[in-house]
């Protein structure tokens, strides 16, 4: 059996804090005042008057001390003089001497000398009880209690006895809460947590006052972590309040309970009252501007909550914490994004150690319970709350109950965690909800464009609705080149309940099957549905044929999403058959099929309502988008057996993406020039990419290796989907040149950007047929030449020639490029520029780096007068600086890194009056030109030595640590 006992030894006190003082000293003036600050900050404070009825004996004083965590001795002139005072004293030393509890001394109007060495007042007081057989036991008493560290009333803010009480009431408060976050089980894994919050915190800072969000699903444990940073720094505040559940609150007792609360709480004013909302507020703006205040409002699901408790009446310095599981709410209510956290899954470790406090009360499992621990750790997936919960409910109970508990779990979840979870659904719009089930049941694990185009067709606005699903922590978009939605698996097991649990023994009623058992029963009965309204199933399904598949879901009057895998052999047809019911289908995917063409000869059914066909990998030769009106995307790899696709003008009106990558290049581009002819890619992009095939034999001709072009052609990406709205992709079969196709590319009248990548040997030579091309960049190419055609390209802004480590030399006309504005190469054989480059008035970026055989710029680069970039990194055989650089006045950054055999820069370089950043490490530069002395703001990069002269012109000096500095000659 599972063990309940605890490891830990520490104690539970009963009492935060014992006062031992003289009371005719102080029991009515600094005790009282003290006692009422340490009650207001929560801090179960015991003393006499209070706590003791009269006449009861001094064993039930020492019981008070003895369930106390901290003693304050607060030291007056007649302390000593009282017996009662020096037994509590005796008993206090004794108690910190052999538990752990601690005594501070407080020195009240006595010196700690007096008390350690008994002289002063204290002489006089303690001299009463000479004749006391206790008096060797107190005078030891009050020399080891004058010897703790504590404080001094008169050191402390000058005397004042306000002042003093805040700063003691703090210290004591952050004691307490030391201990209690080293000991709290809530708090494990929340330390890093924190630790990602302390920049948005800002403590100390007397800024505007902040709003923190704190975010995520439900059981995360949000509050967990806001109460930790509340307890961790609310005595930094003049004021603080935590507001629990203030969803329940506010439904329950309304927003004028909740002002109340804070207001009381805030401004320690137990009888605060408001009339009204509206009165709330204005009180608060009335008052809340002159107090510091530290305002944590858990679980807000709603902006009205945050326009009614979290105004801007807070002062300079406040901050206001709060959780939610619903981005949206603090987006609306002006939260910095920079200022909202989302709140992780706990790591296995941090999982595991949670979950052995609440079963077995230790932080590592039972012997013999390690395994199964593992087993609830693993099905608990990181969700604290379900951790707890599972742990507290295995407490004690033997191995057998352990494993039926773990099987009943993987088909009834946990009835606790569904209702906390259910809050967020429960909260969604009716569209939004049935979004939320098709992920729980189908589409987790998708890539979002997918979900988008499932969700989309079945009438949802799915970009925006999947947008509030993660808002309200309910899917995760994964950080990965598909963007795959993610859903965590007791979101997936609360998703499948709703859908199951009304009629749990009759799937037939169930608005969704995903269980293969059922669908299977579902077709072979033939018994059909008129509440399925989506079927979906990820299987090599041999047992049933086509035809009762056909037959089946001709039954399913609702269905708006089918997802079937079959084993490709049991798909005869060679087209749809003549008995599939397609008036309302949406998309349709045949991967791998044999299908030849959609409808046998003679058919002519228009899909009317077909927006996406995948027919990729089939044996497709024909196709007839005139039967496709609406289609929008249309995916066809690998059909390689494709001769002829007909496209009637009027059908390709709303075609967003074409992927025809495997098909003939002259069936691309013929559909290709049909959407050119439309001008429907306005802003077109074309990416050419070459691959050395060695599987193909090389050109007998000229023994040039076979190269595989793939291309792809676009519209920029639109903001709302993040999906393409309009592109084509498509590739070539193997050949040896890239121009057998360039006439086709180059026919693209308005293409705006191309890209070449991969070993292409060459560029067409006709590229000035491209008339309004802007941007041409090639990366990683095998090319040594740019055709001249390069230099008629009137509207090229960008030329970049990226790692094109072949490139011997550029076009002698590339001056005739009037609106260039960025030019990059990086190369290992260029070694001139043309001197037409200083004619390109409008360049503004001359990246040049890693040309390591580049020996010298032009003698007229200053006529560049737009050039605020200049880029020479690793111009390795680069020996000199014209003089005319200095004429470049806009020129804000120039990078001379790595240019070892550079010695020196042009004198007068101090005209560069905008210069910002200057990179002259690793080079033999050893002295600063005097007329740099007038320059201001300069970041330089450089050796240590040559540094030190600079201070005195640049604002700040950087050595960054991924350079070794060479040391500079001494001038």
């Amino acid at each position: 059996m599972a063990s309940s006992s605890t490891s830990s030894n520490q104690k539970s006190f009963k009492y935060h804090v014992f006062l031992s003082f003289r009371g005719e000293d102080t029991r009515k003036t600094f005790v009282d005042h003290l006692y009422v600050s340490l009650k207001q900050l929560g801090i179960h404070t015991f003393r006499d008057n209070e706590e003791l009825e009269k006449g009861k004996r001094i064993d039930e004083l020492f019981k008070a001390i003895e369930e106390s965590r901290f003693f304050i001795i607060v030291f007056s002139q007649n302390y000593a003089s009282s017996s009662w005072c020096l037994k509590e004293l005796a008993k206090i030393m004794e108690c910190q001497d052999e538990n752990e509890q601690i005594a501070y001394p407080l020195f009240y109007d006595v010196e700690p000398s007096d008390i350690r060495k008994r002289s002063g007042p204290v002489e006089e007081a303690i001299a009463k009880h000479k004749t006391n057989e206790q008096i060797t036991k107190w005078e030891k008493a009050l020399e080891s209690a004058g010897n703790l560290v504590g404080w001094n009333l008169k050191n402390i803010a000058d005397g004042h006895e306000a002042e003093a009480i805040k700063k003691i009431v703090k210290e004591i408060s952050l004691k307490l809460r030391s201990i209690h976050l080293s000991n709290d089980e809530n708090v494990i894994g929340m330390d890093h947590r924190m630790q990602d919050l302390e920049s948005s915190l800002g403590i100390g800072l007397n800024d505007k006052a902040r709003l923190i969000g704190i975010k995520g699903m439900g059981g995360i444990g949000k509050t967990t972590l806001a109460r930790a940073i509340f307890d961790n720094i609310s005595s930094h505040f003049e004021g603080s309040f935590f507001a629990d559940d203030v969803r329940e609150i506010s439904k329950k007792e309304g927003l004028r309970s909740l002002q109340e609360r804070i207001l009381s709480g805030v401004l320690k004013d137990e009888n605060m009252r408001v009339g009204s909302v509206h009165d709330g507020k204005e009180f608060m703006r009335m008052r809340l501007p002159y107090k510091k205040v530290l305002l944590v409002l858990d679980d807000v699901d709603d902006e009205e909550q945050l326009e009614a408790l979290a105004g801007d009446w807070f002062k300079d310095g406040s901050r206001i914490i709060i959780t939610t599981r619903d981005e949206k709410v603090l987006l609306a209510h002006g939260v910095d994004t920079n200022w909202i956290h989302d709140v992780g899954f706990l790591s296995d470790e941090e999982a595991m150690s949670l979950f052995s406090r609440y079963a077995f009360k230790r932080y590592i499992p039972d012997e013999g319970y390690e395994k199964l621990s593992s087993e609830v750790v693993r099905y608990a997936a990181g969700l604290p709350l379900m951790i707890k919960v599972l742990g507290s409910h295995l407490r004690g109970e033997n191995e057998l109950v352990w494993r039926g508990a773990l099987k009943r779990l993987e088909t009834i979840p946990s009835r606790k965690i569904i209702e906390v979870l259910e809050i967020s659904y429960n909260s969604l719009e009716d569209d939004h909800k049935e979004m939320f089930l098709d992920v729980a049941c189908f589409l987790r694990g998708f890539p979002k464009e997918y979900v988008v185009r499932v969700l989309d067709s079945c009438g949802f606005s799915a970009a925006y609705g999947l947008r509030i699903l993660e808002q309200k922590c309910l899917i995760t978009i994964l950080n990965d080149d598909s963007s795959r939605l993610g859903m965590h698996d007791r979101l997936v097991e609360l998703g499948q309940n709703i859908v199951r649990r009304s009629h749990p023994d009759d799937p037939n009623k169930h608005s969704r099957l995903w269980i293969r058992e059922e669908i299977e029963k579902l077709f072979t009965d033939d018994s059909g549905t008129e509440a399925s309204t989506c079927i979906g199933l990820e299987l090599v399904w041999k047992e049933l044929s086509p035809e009762i598949i056909i037959k089946s879901l001709g039954n399913l009057k609702k269905l708006r999403y089918l997802c079937l895998v079959f084993v490709l052999e049991c798909l005869p047809w060679l087209s749809l058959p003549p008995t599939f019911r397609a008036n309302h289908l949406v998309g349709l995917e045949l991967v791998g099929s044999k299908i030849v063409q959609l409808w046998e000869s003679g058919e002519r059914k228009v899909l009317k309502k077909l927006r996406f066909l995948d027919l990729r990998d089939s044996k497709l030769r024909t196709l007839d988008l005139e039967m496709t009106p609406n289609l929008e995307r249309l995916i066809l790899i690998g059909c390689h057996d494709l001769t002829e696709i007909h496209a009637p003008i009027g059908c390709l009106e709303r075609l967003v993406l074409v992927n025809l990558i495997g098909c003939s290049w002259s069936v691309s581009f013929s559909l290709l020039k049909k959407l050119e002819s439309l001008v429907l890619l306005s802003i077109p992009e074309l990416s050419v990419a070459a691959k050395c095939l060695e599987e193909f034999p090389r050109d007998t001709t000229n023994n040039l290796p076979m190269l595989r072009f793939a291309f792809h052609y676009c519209k920029e990406q639109t903001l709302s989907t993040g999906i393409d709205s309009k592109a084509v992709v498509l590739d070539l079969q193997p050949c040896t040149k890239l121009e057998s196709v360039s006439g086709s590319i180059c026919g693209l009248q308005h293409l705006r950007r191309l890209r070449f990548y991969g070993c292409i040997p060459e560029l067409p030579n006709d590229l000035d047929l491209l008339k309004c091309l802007e941007q041409l960049n090639l990366v990683s190419t095998h090319i040594k030449f740019l055709p001249d055609s390069v230099c008629m390209l009137k509207h090229l802004k960008s030329l970049t020639l990226k790692d094109c480590w072949y490139l011997e030399e550029l076009p002698e006309n590339l001056g005739w490029l009037k609106n260039l504005e960025e030019l990059s190469l990086s190369s290992a054989s260029l070694r001139r520029l043309p001197n037409s480059i200083c004619m390109l008035i409008h360049l503004q970026s001359l990246i040049l780096e890693s040309c390591v055989l580049l020996e010298k710029l032009p003698e007229d680069i200053g006529q560049l007068e737009c050039l605020e970039m200049l880029n020479l990194t690793k111009c390795l055989s680069l020996g000199d600086i014209p003089n005319s650089i200095c004429n470049l006045k806009c020129l804000r950054f120039l990078f001379l890194g790595f240019c070892s055999k550079l010695e020196k820069l042009p004198e007068d370089f101090g005209n560069l009056e905008l210069l910002e950043g200057l990179d002259i490490s690793l080079t033999r530069i050893s002295r600063l030109p005097h007329s740099m002395s007038s320059m201001t703001g300069v970041v330089i990069f450089g050796s240590t030595s040559l540094l030190e002269q600079s201070r005195a012109f640049a604002t700040e000096i950087f050595q960054n640590s991924h350079f070794r500095y060479i040391p500079a000659p001494t001038d």
